[in-house]
């Protein structure tokens, strides 16, 4: 039977394949790990498997269902990334000095698909500490872009992302923080969601705290996948309370706001002038923009009246996103880190040295300057549904060994800091918004181009549904064509 059905099938028509009978969740396992076993070796994406225990979760959802039991995800095969932690199984964070690193605590997101039926077939690689762009560590060595083997998949979540481009897996959950999840959906042609802040439990991420930590922000976790109706599907599987919060709360997210492209009052982003976007990135957008136009969606210029020119945003995000990747760091290493931002000379690299160095009163005064953001989305989602901008400033570049402050990116001939690549996931995370990256078209080297739509907060199901909309009407995931068969 397992004919039948093909590893690029969605996780929603595997799902549907497993209950009408077309095929058994053993069959369904052992079709990926014969594709993993014979094209991984080349991605380098899944470096941790757990085949034999993914065989008994199989055979154990078969069972169920022979049984009449049901389960969101019963049965069908997935990935989680490295640094989401799963009982007795390694989580690296892709750093030599946690190479043995064996969690006793599922993260609740692990939990909660493994509890809905999941069979994993292994964890998906990273950079060390989730740092970076491209997923290359000195543990597991070098995810590629199945789109082309000499380029980043992205990252963090970059050997997911790979994974499932290539058909190894049909759904992954990762983690975005600086567009963990969002850039290598981009880089790799498939979809990501970053929910809205609170909508996931964030916890059980290494680096990170085995157990809850309220004073974590923008971090979250969240599901990739080849369909934004997958990510619909992996989102209500997982969302709802952190631990110990369930006692007293449950999550509620509403409808979509509406159900057809002509429904949807979108605003694009007026891009920053100081910062620099590909111009094939820009002309999808203004192509996307245009056909929502033609079917009668309200598509207008807009963002929140906070905004500006965009320059204190980003450097308030670079301060709190210093401050959030740096615990682990000692004193030294943040001194020396600190100054070598300060050495750019603007406010940008100011702003991230804050976040290395600042103190306790700098952490409360700039999350109230993040209340400012958040409190102006929610006014600007008062008139608008979906905040449309590009998750990239570039297309998947070439992997590098370039050490990363001393890394640039250079766009259509303008050469700007690599840490720039942070500011378009930049316009979702500081203010903890939802933001669904969709694929949208191929550039002239044939190579996958993105954008995001950005939601109301806790309205997941709105930018969720836009992507959805947007694929039906214009095409969504393409397989790779070296990875096609």
């Amino acid at each position: 039977m397992a004919e039948t059905i093909d590893t690029f099938a969605t996780a929603t028509e595997m799902l549907a394949a497993l209950s009408n009978g077309q095929i058994s969740a053993a069959e369904l396992a052992e079709l990926h790990i014969a594709r993993i076993e014979r094209l991984d070796p080349v991605l380098n994406a899944i470096p941790i498997r757990c085949f034999e225990a993914a065989r008994a979760r199989a055979a154990a959802a078969d069972r169920s269902r022979a049984a009449g039991e049901t389960g969101a995800l019963l049965g069908l095969p997935l990935t989680i990334k490295d640094c989401i932690d799963v009982a007795g199984l390694l989580g690296t964070a892709g750093v030599p000095d946690f190479a043995e690193r064996v969690p006793d605590l599922d993260a609740p997101v692990s939990a909660r698909a493994l509890q809905a039926g999941a069979v994993l077939l292994g964890k998906t690689n990273v950079p060390p500490m989730a740092g970076d762009w491209q997923a290359d560590n000195p543990i597991f060595g070098r995810t590629n872009n199945p789109w082309d083997l000499n380029r980043t998949p992205g990252g963090s979540t970059g050997g997911g992302a790979a994974a499932l481009a290539a058909g190894l897996t049909p759904l992954e959950f990762g983690s975005d923080i600086g567009g963990s999840i969002r850039v290598p959906a981009a880089f790799c042609g498939v979809f990501g969601h970053r929910p809205s802040e609170t909508a996931l439990p964030r916890s059980g991420h290494f680096p990170g705290t085995p157990l809850p930590n309220a004073g974590a922000v923008m971090g979250v976790l969240g599901p990739l996948a080849r369909s934004a109706e997958d990510l619909e599907l992996a989102f209500d599987v997982v969302a709802g309370p952190e631990l110990g919060e369930d006692v007293a709360w449950r999550l509620e997210i509403g409808p979509a706001r509406a159900d057809t492209l002509a429904g949807f009052r979108v605003a694009v982003l007026p891009w920053p002038a100081w910062l620099p976007l590909d111009a094939e990135i820009a002309a999808g957008q203004a192509r996307l923009a245009e056909q929502l136009r033609a079917l009668g969606a309200t598509v207008g210029t807009a963002q929140p009246d906070a905004f500006g020119d965009g320059r204190a945003h980003f450097a308030l995000y670079l301060s709190l996103l210093g401050a959030m990747t740096s615990p682990g760091l000692g004193p030294e290493e943040r001194a020396a880190m600190a100054a070598g931002y300060r050495s750019w000379g603007d406010e940008f690299g100011a702003a991230m040295a804050a976040g290395l160095d600042g103190n306790p009163s700098d952490y409360i005064i700039w999350h109230a300057q993040r209340e400012v953001y958040r409190h102006s989305y929610r006014a600007f989602f008062r008139d608008w549904d979906i905040l449309l901008a590009p998750i990239t400033l570039v297309p998947p570049f070439e992997h590098t060994q370039v050490p990363m402050d001393e890394r640039t990116l250079t766009i259509d001939g303008v050469t700007v800091p690599y840490l720039f690549q942070v500011a378009p996931p930049g316009f979702a995370t500081l203010a903890g918004q939802p933001a669904t990256a969709f694929p949208i078209r191929l550039n002239h080297a044939g190579l996958p181009l993105g954008l995001q739509a950005i939601g109301p907060y806790l309205e997941d199901r709105t930018p969720l549904r836009f992507a959805q909309l947007v694929a039906r009407e214009f095409g969504g995931f393409q397989r790779p064509p070296a990875f096609a068969e």
